[in-house]
């Protein structure tokens, strides 16, 4: 049985007042894989360990789960007796049990064999330790130094937070520079009728953030958005953020080895001094709007979905919808149930549609019940979120050489097209129109969009009020848009959701390094490149998170926790050895990519039929990773010091 700790007050007074029958109800909501190894770890009941197992579909993949409804109710009522003896207890805190355990109780979770490679990730996944991915100091750091190092971060998102938060534990001075009026990056500008996240809200938190109660299992943006203000406000970060002010351009300064920053804001131009920056604007930041002729003449309103208008009134309107990927198809079925809306959708390319159950479900009361009384459920739920996300996800775009289709790349990617068909022909039930709406290109060779199987984009389709326009676009009007058949289209607002500039990292910011070299000079011939996706030659004290060749291998949350570790020990080696630069050296920058490059043109996402951000026009991809989510938390654990320069 788990310890739990005498003499302290209830960690939990609602379970003290809870009934039998609520126990009972909440935990027949549980997923009684999550339940089997979260008993085992608390109790290590030997039972657990035998329950017989049976793969099932879901949405798209195969999964383990109890052989039969005896089972399951096995597991259901051990932990109905679990949370009894709890509360009987006086549900004081309690410990997760014998760490030497907790592999075997992970196991037990996902019905397989963690492979050793990716142990050490999946277990800091559980968030069982939410300060795994903070800085210890391996000496005393000199309070003087301290006190004149400072690093300016830009960006207060994902990233910026969890990087101030992190310097912010580890003693060490920092500044924030936002150019929104709020803190949230994406979710902040990203507010379109729709707008959602596509990774389960579980695995979108940070480590710290494990107990914060999503009531979607896959967060809205104004969820989302609440998350980034909890965090700011829990871990009172406010104070060191400049808003509505922008980084124009950076200089490093040889001579004292600081960065110049200048900054655009209320107050007019200003320059501050930094020994290092971290980039938090991420790459998915500045709106793409396509140079249309005839813009200029359109007479009603128009804007990008991440600029949407706060007073927006779409009802009664008559909207063009220019894009179709993951932002069209979350769009469009909130503007088609506008009451008197007309909708015409402009899609030059269809997207691969996955059916993803629950995915615009709201969390059970009963689950998020669990959540707050039966200790670690929000951890080991996080786990199994993200192993199912996958430590090997990215072996999903393999390219197979010996497979032959001309349609796909491997054995799986042929099922994730017939299943994508499968849910097509389900919902359209007109062959003309699913192959309207079926790509040329393989699944996963572009971002796939996620759906509610019940309510999606499909079902928009079908209804009197969309037009669906495949022709592509000659020219807009001033009163709206002809078609590629020459074909006028009246409507009173165009919405672009056209997506972002995601080949440009760090635009519009002009960033000059050592010997007078900007980061655009650099990259002008082959793209965007970093080592480990967060360092350039010739910049010192310069990191990126989420930078270029980041996407993908791990969910963002946990790459900015990775990438800003990894920092942390560079910035502690400057601190602690009395150094003032560290960088990476060009040789070991251009290996790596090496490997990235090669890695990538074995991906599908090299699929010639693809045109999207995911390649780009420079014959390689600058923003997808290669590597496994074990393989990128291996190469950031800790810095190889043979490959960087500390001086």
């Amino acid at each position: 049985m788990a310890t739990i700790e005498a003499n302290t007050r209830p960690a939990r007074p609602e379970l003290l007042a809870a009934s039998d029958e609520t126990i009972e109800d909440a935990v027949s909501y549980a997923d009684p894989m999550v339940l089997r190894g979260l008993l085992y770890q608390l109790t290590g009941d030997p039972e657990l360990r035998s329950m017989k197992l049976k793969m099932v579909r879901m949405g798209r993949a195969e999964t383990p789960a109890p052989a039969s409804d005896e089972e399951a109710a096995m597991v259901r009522r051990k932990a109905a007796e679990f949370l009894k003896s709890y509360r009987e207890s006086g549900a004081g805190h309690i410990g997760y049990g014998p760490r030497e355990r907790l592999p075997e109780s992970l196991d037990l979770i996902v019905g397989t064999t963690i492979k050793d490679e990716a142990r050490e990730l999946m277990m800091e996944e559980t968030a069982l330790e939410p300060w795994a991915r903070s800085l210890e100091w391996q000496g005393k750091p000199d309070p003087e130094k301290l006190e004149d190092f400072t690093v300016t971060i830009i960006g207060a998102g994902m990233g910026g937070l969890n990087s101030a938060i992190q310097l912010k534990r580890a003693g060490i001075k920092y500044n924030v520079i936002e150019k929104n009026s709020g803190v949230g990056g994406t979710w902040h500008e990203n507010r379109y009728p729709g707008a959602r996240v596509d990774t389960p809200s579980r695995g979108y938190t940070n480590l710290f953030g494990v107990d914060f109660p999503y009531p979607y299992t896959y967060g809205t943006y104004g969820e989302n958005q609440k998350y980034y203000d909890w965090v700011a406000d829990t871990f009172d970060l406010r104070s060191g953020i400049t808003f509505n002010t922008e980084v124009s351009s950076m200089t490093w300064n040889e001579a004292d080895s600081l960065w110049e920053i200048r900054t655009d804001g209320p107050d007019g131009p200003q320059t501050l001094r930094s020994n290092a920056v971290i980039s938090g604007v991420g790459f998915l930041n500045r709106p793409n709007i396509p140079n249309i002729p005839g813009m200029d003449e359109f007479q009603g309103q128009s804007w990008h979905t991440a600029r949407w208008p706060d007073d927006a009134d779409m009802k009664g309107k008559r909207i063009a919808v220019i894009g179709t990927g993951c932002t069209g198809y979350q769009l469009i079925p909130e503007l088609a149930k506008m009451e008197g809306t007309e909708l015409v959708v402009f899609q030059r390319t269809p997207q691969w549609i996955f059916p993803t159950p629950g995915y615009q479900a709201k969390v059970a009361p009963q689950i998020l019940w669990l959540d707050r009384n039966l200790p670690f459920h929000t951890n080991f739920m996080r786990f199994k979120m993200s192993y199912g996300v996958g430590p090997d996800f990215t072996k999903v775009f393999d390219v197979d050489p010996d497979f032959d289709d001309p349609n796909t790349c491997s054995a799986g990617n042929k099922i994730a097209r017939e299943r994508c068909i499968e849910f097509l022909e389900s919902k359209l039930q007109d062959p003309e129109l699913v192959d309207i709406m079926t790509p040329e290109h393989p699944p996963w060779s572009s971002r796939p969009v996620a759906v509610d199987p019940d309510d999606c984009v499909l079902d928009s389709l079908l209804q009197d009020n969309v037009t669906l326009v495949t022709s592509g676009i000659e020219r807009i009007t001033g009163s709206g848009i002809v078609d590629g058949d020459g074909a006028q289209h009246d409507v009173d607002v165009i919405v672009f959701a056209t997506g972002f500039k995601a080949h440009d990292f760090l635009f519009p910011m002009t960033v000059t390094g050592e010997n007078g070299q900007t980061l655009e000079d650099m990259w002008a011939d082959e793209g965007a490149r970093a080592y480990l996706g967060c360092m350039v030659p010739g910049f010192p004290n310069l990191w990126m998170l989420y930078g270029p060749n980041t996407n993908g291998g791990l969910p963002v949350s946990q790459y900015h926790e990775v990438t800003m570790r990894y920092i942390l020990q560079c910035l502690e080696k400057l601190i602690l050895d009395d150094k003032h630069a560290v960088e990476v050296k060009e040789d070991a920058y251009w290996r790596y990519n090496r490997i990235v490059d090669e890695g990538n043109a074995r991906k599908i996402w090299a699929d010639p039929r693809a045109n999207n951000y995911w390649w780009s026009e420079y014959g390689r991809t600058v923003s997808q990773t290669p590597f496994t989510g074990y393989e990128i938390w291996g190469q950031m654990r800790h810095p190889d010091w043979d490959d960087l320069e500390v001086r």
